[in-house]
């Protein structure tokens, strides 16, 4: 038997768990992940020139409301993220990668905290090891987006029924 003979798992996981996941087809999981990765990839940036000492002060300022707004937006991520894991069947690769996927977002997110803690004992100055932190933030991150991408494109999580697709590519 083949996953999509079994509809119970495959058809459900390509369905939101509620409208609050975003409409079928159009998971808002996928967009409010920018939020994070861009805020928190421009924090690095922003640290890189505060640290190479191109308006020092002001750049780490900039570098910590980018982590905090990165964090803010990686707990919204989350949620979106929690309610299409919910729709996964147990004890299949897809779960697992899921699982994954949320370990290392989660450890991501622990990070960034710690280095916005870090960070907001001296916001005006730039900080070494918030610096550090975020970087390797940043790594975990891009582990759990290559997860996120199997989850999506090749496992087909919250994406459209190929019956769906295949309708527009039909003349």
């Amino acid at each position: 038997m083949t996953a999509t003979d079994n509809d119970s798992g495959f058809r459900r996981a390509k369905r939101p768990r509620s409208v609050i996941a975003g409409p079928y087809g159009h998971p808002f999981h996928a967009t409010v992940v920018t939020i994070p990765i861009g805020a928190w990839t421009a924090a690095v940036v922003f640290d890189i020139a505060a640290l190479l000492g191109a308006a020092p002060g002001a750049l780490a300022t900039g570098a910590l409301w980018l982590v905090v707004i990165g964090i803010i937006g990686g707990v919204v991520a989350a949620i979106f993220g929690l309610l299409d894991f919910s729709q996964l069947p147990s004890g299949t690769k897809v779960k697992r990668t899921a699982v994954w996927h949320l370990i290392f977002n989660s450890t991501a997110l622990v990070l960034f905290i710690i280095s916005a803690i870090v960070r907001a004992g001296d916001p005006d100055h730039p900080s070494v090891a918030g610096f550090v932190l975020a970087l390797i933030g940043i790594l975990v991150v891009g582990v759990s987006g290559f997860l996120g991408g199997e989850l999506a494109y090749r496992h087909g999580v919250r994406v459209a029924d190929e019956q769906d697709q295949q309708r527009a590519y039909d003349a």
